[in-house]
């Protein structure tokens, strides 16, 4: 649910199996759209898409790792699935919002929403896992663990 006070847009996101509203796990920015993002269809590239879904996602755990005891670990992609739903053309300006879903056993879940004009115009859900890079062994999440960066 979104409401509008004072101008600035306040997201609130409940999350099946958790009590509470969490506010803070969503990370976002603005893109212009670009010649270097259009296919030749003239629209942006679907594969554009997944670069920026792992961009995001990257941005923002370098974001908040720091509040965590997993700052040098890496995610690594294991799973994604992307919707698309409208087209986005040269030099319109898409709203990139990612935020983690509570954890699935070793998978971490995470939502990426693209939107133009306040319109959902690309979903996508990947399924991540936690990795120490100097070990190489996947990391286990606590249920809970998310409450750390929020």
């Amino acid at each position: 649910m979104m409401n509008k006070i004072k101008g600035k847009k306040f997201i609130y996101l409940c999350i099946k199996g958790n009590f509470g509203t969490i506010m803070g796990l969503i990370y976002q920015k603005e893109i212009q759209v670009t010649e270097e993002h259009i296919d030749q269809n003239n629209h942006v590239n679907n594969v554009q898409y997944v670069h920026w879904v792992e961009e995001i996602a990257a941005a923002h755990w370098e974001s908040v790792k720091h509040k965590t005891e997993f700052s040098t670990y890496a995610w690594m992609l294991l799973d994604h699935h992307i919707q698309y739903k409208k087209q986005v053309y040269l030099n319109d300006v898409i709203t990139i919002k990612t935020y983690p879903i509570p954890p699935e056993g070793i998978k971490q879940p995470r939502k990426v929403e693209f939107y133009c004009n306040d319109q959902l115009v690309v979903d996508s859900h990947t399924l991540w896992v936690l990795v120490d890079i100097e070990t190489q062994k996947i990391k286990r999440l606590e249920k809970d663990w998310l409450d750390v960066i929020m």
